[in-house]
This record gives structure tokens, C-alpha cells and sequence, in this order.
């Protein structure tokens, strides 16, 4: 019995110890604000959103023109013989073969070229609109990537405090259980109780033993789930802020109001709609002809060798010139019409998708409603059910140490204060979620201080 004692003792004020630790607090704010910087998921969504503005440059607009400088350098040595079969000089005597070594000859030449597309059918025009959505686009895409990261993280930091709640909760059952024990073993001692009393409380110490180790193990795997989201040292400890606040009634009814305005999920529809509105165009772009304008400024130099009737020479020039073309493609065999038509089905198909979309959105908007709403009420039922079952156990104490109730009677006490606060954390941890969710589908998540 003793060495049970002891080793409770010894396993109840190692947790007491711990849980007086002095560890930082990890706020609800600061949690956010290393999830921004160090998440790897929003870190890539900022990356595809620089892209995105990238391309809507005007260096990726089409509206500058191409410059292209060239040069080049030729040599040439010829080594020959030149013969004169039946030529007679002047005397009469056969002409001479007449050799040449090392004839050299260079050209050197090097170029400027513009080229520029005035008119293209105003296929860049609207392919510049296009990059422009495009990049809103990317924005939208980077803000869903947020929320639900956000949404990810304070799924795991809720969880979090709500272990934590309990490790609290059991580690006073664990203390009084404990007390129940010493008290058992004087009483016994005094002949007020049997041995069958010091046995239950010894075997109530094991089970809220129990339930502390695997509260806690549970804790430290959450916690590094949230170092996981925080990308941070996964051994990195720290506590987190219990306290919840919920928005006003008011306050919410005007965001639910405005949800089809702030909705990602529509405004990326939309933007999907805006873009394949451009496509057309772009596509129509194919019966427009195409004016360009052409530039060239060279210099050229040319160092011939001397031959056997010519001397050497050299030729040096300077080139300037000028140039427009017009490409109308009169028939293209009927890929333009095609694509045009397809452009403007794809266009309908987002149109009914859009459609759809607000459905889905408005249907899942009152889905998230009503179970936000009936998740705070259940978590204001649960802290009522905390208040009962507190007098209820401290009733049941002092009748216990009156001997008045048997020590079962006062762990059924016990236990049912123990559920209904480990419910209550439940409920409000499920309560604050229900409401994050309804606020990422009104677009507000980013927009409310929590």
C-alpha cells in the first residue's frame, strides 16, 4: 500500500509541477502572424501571386517592340596558280604562269534590327486585360489559400487549449482523488471505514492517472501539429490563450448579408467569367489583319584580295532602312471560327458555373449558420451544466466528509463535474470553429479581429 502511495504521490506532483512551469503564451494573433510568414502553403500562393504580376507587366504585354543586334566576320586565304596555255607576249615568247600566296579577303558586317506590331487585330490589347484578371485572380487564389490555412490553424491551436482545459480539470480530479486516499487510510486507521474504501480511492488515483498521461501525450501531439502549421521547431513549447470571445448577433447578421460580395469562391468565379469574356476577343483578334514596321540601321566592310587582273579593294557601307507590312489572313481554313465558338461555349459553361456557385455558397452559408447557432447553444447549455454539477459535487463533499455518502456516491460526483467540464471545452472550442467557418464563407475571416 505504501509503495502505491508513494508512487501516485510522486506521479501527481511531477504533473503539478509541470503545469506550474512558466512557459511563453503563444497568443491567438502572434499564432496568425508567424502562420503568414513561415507557412509553407501560403508561402507558395505568394510566390504564384509575384508571378502573376510578373506577367501583367508591360514587359509581357506584347506592346514593346524587339530590338536585335547581329554581327559577323568572314575570312578567307587562296593559295593558287593561274596558267596561260597558248597566250604569247608581246615578244612572242609563252605567257608565264602567274601564282598567288596567301590572297586574303575579310568581310566584317553587324546589324540593328526593330521590328513592331502596330495593330494585331487587338489580340494584345485584350491579352493584356486578360493578365490583368489573371493576376486578381492569383489574389483570390492566394486569399482561399490563407483562409484556409487559418482555418487549418486555429483547428489545431483550439484543440490545443482545449487539452489543455482538460489536463487542468483532470489534474484536479487527480489531487482530490489523491486526498480521498490519505483520508481513507486515517479513517481506517480509526476504525471509521473498511479496506474496501482506501481500495476504490487507490484504484480512482489509477484511472485519473491514466487519463492525465494520455491527456497530456495528446497535448504534446497537438502541439507539434501546430509547430507543423507554424513551421517552427517542432519541440517548441508553449502555451496557448484559453479565452474565447464570440461576435455580437448584429455584427454577424450584417456580414451574412454581404456574403455573396465577399465570398472567394464567387469572386473567383467571376473573375473566371471576365477572363473568358477577354478570350473571345482575343480569339476574334484572328479576323483583323496585322500591321508591323520594320527597322535596320548596318555597317558593312568588305577587304577583297588582288587577283591576277584586279587589285585589292576595299568597300565599306553604311545601310539605313525603313519598312511596313500588312498580313491579313483572308482564310485561315476555318481555326479562327472555331475558336471563337468555342471560346464563347466556354464562356456559358462559367456563366452556369457562377450560377452554381452562388447556390452552393448560399446553401452552405445557412448549413454554417445553423450549426454555429446550435453549437453556441449547446455550449451555453454545457457552462449551465458546469454550474449544477459544481454545487452538486461540493454538496456531495461536504456530506461525504460527514460521512453521510459513500465514496462511490462522491466519484459519481465527481465524474459527472469532470464530463460536463471537459463537455463544456468541447462545445466552445466547437462553437468558436462553427464560427471562424461561417465567417470564411461571408469573406470576412481576414476582416475580424479574433
Amino acid at each position: 500500500m505504501k509503495i502505491f502511495k508513494i508512487g501516485a504521490l510522486y506521479i501527481g506532483m511531477a504533473f503539478f509541477t509541470g503545469a506550474f512551469a512558466q512557459e511563453q503564451v503563444l497568443s491567438k494573433n502572434e499564432a496568425i502572424e508567424l502562420a503568414l510568414k513561415n507557412n509553407f502553403d501560403i508561402r507558395v500562393a505568394r510566390n504564384q501571386v509575384e508571378i502573376a504580376d510578373n506577367n501583367q507587366g508591360v514587359l509581357n504585354s506584347g506592346y514593346l517592340p524587339t530590338v536585335a543586334a547581329t554581327a559577323g566576320a568572314n575570312y578567307n586565304r587562296d593559295d593558287a596558280t593561274i596558267e596561260f596555255p597558248g597566250q604569247l607576249n608581246e615578244d612572242g615568247s609563252a605567257r608565264a604562269d602567274q601564282d598567288l600566296y596567301k590572297a586574303e579577303a575579310q568581310r566584317y558586317n553587324s546589324a540593328l534590327n526593330v521590328n513592331y506590331t502596330l495593330f494585331d487585330g487587338l489580340g494584345r490589347f485584350y491579352t493584356y486585360k486578360q493578365l490583368k484578371e489573371q493576376y486578381q485572380l492569383s489574389e483570390l487564389q492566394a486569399r482561399e489559400t490563407i483562409e484556409n490555412t487559418l482555418l487549418q490553424l486555429f483547428s489545431v491551436y483550439f484543440e490545443v487549449a482545449r487539452l489543455t482545459e482538460n489536463k487542468n480539470v483532470l489534474q484536479q480530479a487527480l489531487e482530490i482523488s489523491m486526498q480521498r486516499i490519505t483520508r481513507a487510510e486515517y479513517a481506517f486507521e480509526y476504525g471509521q471505514n473498511t479496506k474496501l474504501d482506501i481500495l476504490n480511492a487507490q484504484v480512482d488515483v489509477t484511472n485519473d492517472s491514466i487519463n492525465l498521461l494520455n491527456t497530456l501525450q495528446q497535448l504534446g501531439n497537438t502541439k507539434r501539429d501546430l509547430n507543423v502549421v507554424l513551421n517552427q521547431d517542432l519541440n517548441r513549447t508553449f502555451e496557448v490563450d484559453t479565452l474565447i470571445s464570440f461576435i455580437p448577433k448584429l455584427r454577424l447578421e450584417e456580414l451574412v448579408a454581404q456574403a455573396e460580395l465577399n465570398n472567394v469562391a464567387v469572386l473567383q468565379s467571376e473573375r473566371n467569367l471576365t477572363i473568358n469574356e477577354y478570350d473571345i476577343k482575343v480569339n476574334r483578334s484572328g479576323y483583323l489583319p496585322t500591321v508591323g514596321l520594320t527597322g535596320t540601321y548596318g555597317w558593312n566592310l568588305n577587304q577583297s584580295a588582288a587577283s591576277a587582273f584586279f587589285p585589292g579593294t576595299n568597300n565599306e557601307t553604311w545601310n539605313f532602312g525603313l519598312g511596313a507590312s500588312l498580313t491579313w489572313n483572308l482564310f485561315d481554313g476555318g481555326g479562327t471560327t472555331v475558336r471563337v465558338k468555342n471560346s464563347k461555349i466556354a464562356y456559358e459553361n462559367q456563366e452556369l458555373q457562377l450560377e452554381q456557385i452562388r447556390l452552393q455558397v448560399e446553401r452552405d452559408i445557412q448549413n454554417a449558420l445553423d450549426i454555429y447557432e446550435n453549437r453556441l447553444s449547446i455550449y451555453q447549455i454545457q457552462e449551465q451544466n458546469v454550474i449544477t454539477n459544481k454545487n452538486n459535487f461540493e454538496r456531495s463533499k461536504e456530506q461525504f466528509q460527514l460521512g453521510r455518502i459513500t465514496s462511490i456516491e462522491f466519484r459519481q460526483a465527481q465524474i459527472n463535474l469532470l464530463n460536463a467540464q471537459t463537455n463544456k471545452n468541447l462545445a466552445k472550442y466547437d462553437a468558436k470553429l462553427a464560427e471562424l467557418q461561417l465567417l470564411q464563407l461571408t469573406g470576412q475571416l481576414l476582416n475580424i479581429e479574433l
